[in-house]
């Protein structure tokens, strides 16, 4: 998983055991008052109204459901707050476009900049020169190619989307011998993708009973689903389980599926979208669980470049300072846990 696994560090969870256990440590029974004093005295990002913050934030073109959920994401968090003034880009697939949108936000001189890059590696110039220009940016999910172009990098997790997607079908087909699975995977060319695979096969060498028989890339389309998905229902006569990598070109396989009168497996998606929310929740087909990769990420990339503009930390943590990455967990949705999640998917 190359560079996110390499900026995986600091989680809220991790740093919270950690500074927990450092409390744990002092010998005696009661905090002393100097430790007190200082736990007091740490600024937290909180609901409270302070320091007016202007976020610029710039985004690609929401042409998928899940890039329409992050800017609708960014932009209802940032409502929440009466100290927070946002100005969004149209947002643009095309490189050159957002990198002059990002540089009107510079002259604008935001307080802080929101980026999800269309090509991180490409906008990598456009964030350093940010950064350079005294603007804290918050890199959100695609990431930049150097940490010099950020002040923090919050994102998903796409290999761990392919593990915990691995291991699910895994439990589910342990006790069965000669176990074989599919793969409806992304486009190829994206590193998300082949972090999204490498994931699943790390979790599938867990279980040797499972073979993974046959993989189609395409292209987070409804089309492309359907028509990806037909080619490897008429090329594997059998088999136990499917993972489709995108819920939107999930939407397509599933029409495959059912044009194909095929029922004979389950199969787990990715993203969280609200209509596989809503399949698992009939459990009539054979959707039966999604991994997420939640777009909720935009608006906690608000709170923490509100907290950045406010000079802040974030509540729970100890630290003066915002973490310097934040990697989101890719939970596992079935319908043992469908409730909670509902209000989170996506159109």
């Amino acid at each position: 998983m190359s560079q996110l696994t390499s900026r995986r560090g600091l989680l809220f969870g991790t740093a919270a055991v950690s500074a927990g256990a450092l409390l744990a440590g002092c010998t005696s029974n009661e905090p002393k008052e100097e430790e007190e004093r200082a736990a007091d005295s740490q600024p937290a990002a909180d609901d409270k109204p302070g320091k007016q913050v202007t976020i610029g934030f710039a985004g690609p073109q929401a042409d998928h459901g899940w890039l329409n959920a992050i800017n609708e994401n960014a932009k209802s968090r940032a409502e929440k707050y009466e100290d927070v003034t946002l100005e969004i880009t149209e947002g643009s697939n095309d490189t050159a476009a957002q990198i002059g949108q990002i540089e009107t936000l510079i002259n604008k001189k935001v307080d802080v900049l929101v980026i999800l890059p269309a090509d991180g590696k490409a906008l990598t110039q456009v964030g350093l020169k940010a950064m350079r220009a005294g603007i804290p940016v918050i890199n959100l999910d695609r990431i930049f190619n150097t940490p010099q172009a950020y002040r923090c990098w919050i994102g998903g997790d796409n290999y761990g989307m392919g593990l915990n997607a691995g291991h699910y079908i895994g439990e589910k087909l342990k006790d069965k011998s000669d176990a074989r699975v599919i793969e409806l995977a992304g486009l190829d060319n994206l590193e998300l993708t082949k972090q999204r695979s490498q994931g699943f096969d790390d979790a599938l060498k867990n279980y040797p009973n499972i073979r993974k028989v046959a993989r189609q890339a395409a292209e987070f389309t409804v089309e492309s689903g359907q028509a990806k998905m037909a080619q490897l229902l008429q090329a594997q006569s059998k088999f136990d389980a499917l993972w489709n990598h995108d819920d939107d070109q999930g939407v397509g396989a599933l029409r495959a599926i059912e044009q194909a009168g095929r029922d004979d497996f389950l199969m787990v998606g990715g993203a969280g979208a609200l209509s596989a929310f809503q399949a698992i929740e009939a459990d009539d087909g054979v959707l039966k669980a999604t991994v997420l990769y939640p777009p909720s990420m935009a608006a906690s990339a608000i709170d923490l470049a509100r907290a950045l503009g406010q000079g802040k930390g974030i509540g729970g943590l100890a630290e003066f300072e915002i973490p310097a990455s934040l990697t989101l967990y890719s939970a596992v949705v079935d319908k043992t846990n469908i409730e909670q999640y509902m209000s989170t998917g996506f159109k």
